[in-house]
């Protein structure tokens, strides 16, 4: 990722894993997001893309998916086939954010039990899913603009619980 002048924003890693994605505006509010190629359309009206809303939570269960699946092999009990469906319920008002979630998983495969499939989730959830792990509330979030060339001062956003209703 590259500022408009071409190089890469300086971002404090602290030696810490940094993950980053990019995205351009196609007009109305449909964006090409992505890094490396690989990249999809985001649309906030939900028309001709999955909006920001539905690729969070598409996110959050490709995320949660991921590691029961790899958990489940290393258990030797291989998933044959999963479905991932989430449910996010949103406030009325603004900010909209996501109250609440509900995964679920449907999975077939030979050997595995109810038990083992429970403990994958819950040890994703609650131990390994990035995204899930990232709903913490105490995420620092900095922006910072840069308007016709000329950036702007960084500004911290508090993203604790408490800042929203």
């Amino acid at each position: 990722m590259t500022t408009p002048s071409g190089n890469p924003p300086s971002r404090p890693s602290t030696g810490n894993p940094v993950a980053h994605s990019h995205a351009e505006w196609k007009g109305g509010l449909l964006y090409e997001a992505g890094v490396g190629g690989r990249t999809q359309l985001i649309d906030g009206n939900s028309k001709e893309a999955p909006s920001p809303v539905e690729t969070f939570l598409g996110s959050v269960g490709t995320c949660a998916a991921s590691d029961v699946v790899e958990i489940l092999a290393k258990q030797r009990t291989p998933i044959e086939r999963l479905l991932v469906d989430v449910i996010g319920v949103r406030r009325a008002e603004f900010p909209r954010r996501v109250m609440s979630l509900e995964l679920m998983l449907t999975i077939d495969g030979k050997g595995i039990e109810r038990d083992q499939a429970e403990r994958a989730m819950a040890l994703s959830i609650e131990k390994y899913c990035t995204v899930a792990a990232s709903l913490a509330g105490d995420i620092d979030f900095t922006t910072i603009i840069v308007l016709n060339g000329q950036q702007g001062a960084p500004v911290r956003h508090a993203m604790f619980s408490s800042t929203f209703p």
